[in-house]
């Protein structure tokens, strides 16, 4: 069933052709694929887009606004930017008149549940989307059984019951590989994994309220708001040992 004629507002560019959601989502995934459309709509939620509405209320985007939504996704995939930070740089667009830059690639077709056909994502929407059992957790990662059984003992890396890994089980298993072939043994880890407990702690009083709501609007927003803290302090504690380590490198 087609959708109604979008309506427009008299400021609209109404020369611009109007795409659905759902097309909208298509664009994005080529370069995005993790992207949604929950996503999208917490994203409009917060302000970062204003999609036109038909009189049946059913989203249309422009061209700008697909370049808008590319360049609040580069800012958070590239530079790992929060919203906060994001918003104020379009509003500073929005009142000089310039536009975050304009994209348009082909149309690509977009299944009934948002996924594109024929593509295979290069990375999960969901790290417990990833299933490994033992044996392929050890080959993939580079680490041997028995630094996988210390990773354990010391509780760095966990399984999900009956056994299985997810995506950051891999991560973790291959950061240690590559920090073994520095000399760093997994008992050197066990602060890594007590930091991470009382990050966990703190980041959870600020997600938590929303995550319990049954909006999913404000647990869209709970997860959005666990990845930016999470980027957040990566990028702090990726700092903070470069300047603990200037005095080593004499810089």
């Amino acid at each position: 069933m087609n959708e109604p004629a979008a309506s427009t507002s008299p400021g609209a560019a109404r020369s611009q052709p109007l795409m659905s959601i759902g097309e909208v989502l298509g664009q994005l995934r080529v370069d995005f694929p993790d992207t949604t459309i929950s996503k999208l709509r917490f994203l409009e939620a917060e302000g970062l887009v204003e999609p036109q509405r038909t009189a049946a209320g059913y989203r249309k985007y422009s061209w700008d606004d697909v370049a808008r939504l590319r360049f609040v996704l580069t800012a958070q995939r590239d530079k790992y930017l929060p919203l906060r930070v994001i918003r104020e740089q379009l509003a500073q667009w929005d009142s000089s008149g310039e536009q975050p830059g304009r994209s348009r690639p082909a149309l690509v077709a977009v299944g009934p549940d948002g996924a594109v056909p024929g593509r295979e994502l290069a990375e999960p929407a969901e790290s417990s989307q990833v299933r490994l059992g033992r044996a392929d957790l050890v080959a993939r990662s580079g680490i041997d059984d028995s630094t996988l059984v210390e990773l354990e003992r010391l509780g760095v890396l966990v399984s999900d019951p009956p056994g299985w890994y997810d995506a950051d089980a891999l991560i973790i298993a291959s950061a240690v590989a590559g920090l073994a072939s520095y000399g760093l043994e997994p008992r050197h880890l066990r602060g890594y994994r007590t930091a991470a407990d009382r990050e966990v702690g703190l980041f959870a009083q600020l997600v938590a309220p929303l995550a319990r709501q049954s909006d999913p609007a404000a647990r869209a927003r709970a997860a959005e708001t666990a990845r930016e803290l999470v980027a957040l302090s990566e990028q702090l504690h990726a700092a903070l040992v470069r300047v603990g380590l200037r005095s080593t490198l004499g810089r």
